[in-house]
């Protein structure tokens, strides 16, 4: 149990630390207008928060750095929110006042914004990773050659996407064939929408649909459903402008994992409503060992729509970010629950 004296020193640290990336010495604490304690008390302080494990004093240097565990004291215990400037908040305001009609293009925005207001990289999964379903097909014809797919998901949203008849093909086999993927692709997840378009809708076709391959064929692109295609990022290179990550192996190793769908993905796994801090080690993928990650969930009715992530250094602004992430995922929120009911 920290004493308050030590949580006061504490917190200054982090706080010096975060805005300066280089390590803090006793005298630069003294200085600060909140903490009244000479700098002998500080420096004796210093040495039992190190052998606390809260510190760390890197190098031969006479100042200290946070360790995990006193980034993890700070944002359980230590932290204030509120970081944000007024103009900061107004962007998002304005963003989410406007009038948004395609779910990827707000999610990659969002991405941005996120990523241009921290200077950290931003990740955002759509709502659609993991358990978007199918709910109903529709396909309408503009003319004899072209016609529009209409797909609506479990969640509500519509996707629209004109496609190409194949010539001679009466839309009532079309209509059948729709039918059919009504009846039997229901509730099934987009991701294995292709899959069973291919083995056990191709096989149920063969035996009442004629030229059942061109429909397959006209079919096969309406859902691209890809999981690559619902993560999104924001400041992918932004790592490279932290002083902590001048090691091109460290930040190559980085970049790999951002680059890589699946591993991304694993991160999320555990995603669950509110605001979550790892920090370091407590990421369970080792690239990002030295980095700390901020994820918040976006919901509707209780239920998990997607989730929002700050990936940056462990000296990250976790106020800033943390009050950031509060916002935009009670905006989303409200967005999500505007456009599906």
């Amino acid at each position: 149990m920290l004493t308050e004296r030590q949580r006061q020193i504490l917190a200054a640290i982090v706080d010096d630390y975060i805005r300066s990336a280089e390590p803090v010495g006793s005298r630069s604490i003294s200085k600060r207008g909140n903490v009244g304690f000479s700098p002998a008390t500080i420096r004796n302080e210093m040495s039992d928060l190190e052998e606390l494990g809260y510190l760390e004093q890197p190098h031969t240097s006479a100042g200290r750095i946070p360790s995990h565990k006193g980034y993890r004291y700070y944002v359980d215990h230590l932290v204030t929110f509120g970081g944000l400037q007024p103009n900061e908040v107004n962007v998002l305001k304005q963003f989410f006042a406007g009038k948004m009609q395609e779910m990827e293009r707000v999610i990659q925005q969002v991405a941005m914004i996120l990523s241009d207001l921290t200077s950290y990289t931003s990740i955002v999964i759509g709502p659609e990773m993991f358990s978007t379903t199918l709910r109903h097909m529709q396909i309408v014809p503009l003319n004899e050659q072209t016609a529009v797919a209409i797909v609506v998901t479990n969640t509500g949203q519509v996707e629209n996407k004109t496609v190409t008849i194949p010539e001679g093909i009466p839309m009532s086999e079309i209509e059948k064939v729709v039918n059919l993927l009504n009846t039997r692709l229901s509730n099934v997840p987009l991701l294995h929408f292709k899959s069973k378009l291919y083995t056990e809708i191709g096989e149920e076709m063969r035996s009442f649909v004629s030229r059942y391959e061109e429909i397959l064929t006209m079919l096969d692109g309406i859902v691209e459903q890809g999981e690559e295609d619902r993560i999104f990022l924001g400041g992918m290179t932004n790592m490279l402008t932290q002083p902590e990550f001048q090691d091109m192996e460290k930040v190559k190793s980085i970049l790999d994992l951002l680059a890589e769908t699946p591993a991304l993905a694993k991160l999320f796994s555990g995603a669950s409503s509110g605001i979550q801090v790892r920090i370091g080690r407590e990421n369970s993928v080792a690239a990002i060992n030295d980095c700390s990650l901020i994820t918040a969930s976006y919901m509707m009715e209780g239920k998990h729509l997607g989730t929002i992530g700050i990936l940056g250094p462990t000296r990250m602004d976790y106020s800033k970010v943390i009050s950031l992430l509060n916002h935009l995922s009670n905006d989303m929120t409200l967005v999500m629950e505007r456009w599906y009911k």
